[in-house]
């Protein structure tokens, strides 16, 4: 899936070695339309409560019906009891929730408003 691959080390990286099957990927854009896989187990709803500067997750399934819903502070304090109590099935769906909820918390930080994507 990638345009180009080079294979000379990073110059960023300055003491380590790389393998010899070493590569370096360039990866296309990702395309929200195109590329989006729904997750088959749920769709999540995050926000931000001010209030209580708290982060909240609702976990809803494709019914639009509500079953659980998380409250941290923090995105570390969310993402790993939503996938280990088994909600999230797809691994796009778990990187999308770790991007949103490190958005959320630092709109809740910074005292800006939070959109989920």
């Amino acid at each position: 899936m990638s345009n180009d691959s080079r294979t000379d080390k990073p110059t960023w990286i300055k003491d380590k070695n790389v393998s010899e099957d070493f590569k370096t990927i360039e990866c296309k854009p990702f395309d929200p339309y195109k590329d989006f896989k729904m997750d088959k187990k749920c769709y999540t709803l995050i926000r931000v409560d001010r209030n209580n500067c708290m982060i909240e997750v609702a976990i809803c399934d494709y019914q639009h019906v509500i079953h659980r819903v998380y409250r941290g502070a923090k995105a570390q304090d969310l993402y790993l009891p939503i996938i280990n109590d088994g909600w999230i099935s797809e691994l796009e769906h778990a990187a999308y929730l770790g991007k949103e909820l490190k958005k959320a918390e630092i709109a809740l930080a910074l005292g800006n408003e939070y959109y989920q994507e």
